[in-house]
């Protein structure tokens, strides 16, 4: 889920494109050039820079530019193209603020003292032994009460991966476990904007959904929680005397006081009261600036001459706190917005994709083809997986992921005389959770900048996601819990 304000995105305004004179092969030629770029970057080039730091951004513009030229040849306008491309950047203009806001939030939240005291007090309480079941836990009570796993990794995410790192649990981990429980949370959630779009595009309600939709992820959940309280048993504890050591070292270089979680207690009360993210986040920024002046002086003129300096380069850029530990001082670092222009571009670049591919057809082909060789009851299921996760890596956006598969395979559903519930329980378990895997993914690329964390490092370990698409494949082969209508 990319924000719980409903206005950002209208299904029924979703214009899906086709046409009748693109085959199947030529849709494809952008997606197979795409990912056979992608792959020879990720598997051939040392550190994955063939074009700089912006590689992947270039390559998906590269994709672009061949599914523009396929359209050309298809006799598409190009005014068509640019519609779509714009029609997709509006979309995510409200993510790309918050974005630019999560930026801004690390970067105050750590030189007034929020992340250090986060840390400081977490150290206490999470030992390795429960550290990433309890994280999973953790995250999947403030995604369902606050309908949002953005806003659920920019607050309690970044605490958790700041504790486990200093606990010295690899990030990886600890960033499967906090998207994981935040997904959990997202689905099942009556606040979240995906749980309120996948019913309303295959024809439910919102409830039914969520109930139906609990026979599969409630399972996930569990063999989720199972696996990671596996992995914590077997991590190395860290010694008395290096927790000691970390926390001695938070309190020299920071006033540590509880009165500092006020902070993230009020973003997370005010998007509980319905707050849009915007503003919420805003508020999270302007406190945590006002905190870091009343109890961070000495902080502040570590960093600049002038204490309101620091406060602005913390919103704007990187901020370092060096401390006399080493394993605190790469934790202590935040880019602010200035961080984020990454993701940012890579978010842009992905939508300049999905919108020519969409402009040409090609999405609308693609599926076509899918739903064509769904003759069986499981194969109509499988269908819709595969159109999901297709459309996450092809069009780089999770709403489209539902929407469009939602609106093709809804007939069929019908035909085959299965409950619309079915579907949009199909749509969530594949288009949903699997956004955030993909690199170039709205989800993913937001994920992946707001932790800290490459999405590589964190797929193996995001278990919910994964496997959510494998447990609805084995319900439908198994028949198991198949409503008809």
């Amino acid at each position: 889920m990319q924000d719980n304000n409903k206005d950002s995105f209208k299904a029924d305004d979703q214009n899906i494109m086709t046409n009748k004179e693109l085959s199947f092969f030529e849709a494809m030629i952008p997606v197979v050039i795409l990912m056979s770029l992608l792959a020879y970057n990720i598997f051939f080039v040392e550190s994955q820079e063939w074009f700089g730091a912006y590689t992947n951004q270039i390559i998906l513009l590269i994709g672009g530019g061949v599914a523009a030229l396929v359209g050309f040849l298809n006799k598409v306008k190009i005014t068509t193209m640019i519609a779509e491309i714009w029609e997709n950047l509006k979309s995510v203009f409200i993510p790309i603020m918050i974005l630019f806001l999560v930026g801004a939030l690390a970067g105050t939240w750590l030189v007034s003292g929020v992340i250090p005291a986060m840390v400081y007090y977490g150290l206490q309480v999470l030992s390795p032994e429960i550290f990433l079941p309890a994280s999973v836990i953790i995250a999947a009570v403030i995604s369902i009460a606050t309908g949002s796993s953005w806003t659920t990794s920019a607050t309690v995410g970044i605490a958790l991966v700041g504790i486990g790192t200093a606990l010295g649990i690899s990030s990886g981990m600890i960033a499967g476990a906090v998207i994981s429980g935040a997904y959990f949370g997202d689905k099942m959630s009556p606040l979240s904007d995906t749980t309120n779009l996948a019913p309303a595009m295959a024809g439910t309600d919102l409830f039914t959904h969520i109930k139906y939709m609990a026979i599969t992820t409630v399972p996930t959940v569990l063999v989720t929680l199972i696996v990671f309280g596996i992995i914590s048993a077997s991590i190395e504890p860290t010694g008395d005397a290096d927790i000691s050591n970390l926390l001695a070292s938070i309190d020299k270089a920071f006033n540590i006081n509880p009165w500092l979680f006020l902070v993230p207690v009020a973003v997370i009360v005010l998007i509980l009261l319905k707050t849009k993210p915007l503003i919420a986040l805003a508020s999270g920024v302007i406190l945590a600036a006002i905190f870091a002046f009343i109890f961070q002086p000495e902080v502040l003129e570590s960093l600049s001459d002038s204490n309101f300096s620091a406060i602005t380069n913390a919103i704007l850029s990187d901020t370092n706190i060096t401390t006399d530990n080493e394993a605190l001082n790469e934790l202590f670092s935040a880019g602010g917005m200035n961080g984020m222009l990454w993701t940012i571009f890579l978010i842009i670049c992905a939508m300049v994709f999905g919108g020519i591919m969409d402009g040409i057809g090609a999405l609308s082909r693609i599926t076509n083809a899918l739903l064509s060789v769904a003759s069986s009851i499981f194969g109509l299921f499988a269908s819709t997986v595969i159109s999901c996760l297709g459309l996450n890596a092809i069009a780089s956006d999770q709403y489209l992921a539902i929407v469009i598969p939602g609106k093709m395979f809804k007939k069929a559903y019908e035909d085959k005389g299965l409950a619309p519930e079915n579907l949009s329980r199909t749509l969530e378990d594949s288009g949903t959770v699997t956004s955030v895997l993909i690199p170039w993914n709205t989800c993913g690329a937001y994920q992946s900048g707001v932790l800290g964390v490459d999405v590589w490092q964190y797929f193996f370990y995001a278990i919910f996601n994964w496997l959510s698409p494998f447990t609805t494949l084995l319900f439908a082969a198994l028949r198991i819990k198949i409503k008809m209508l």
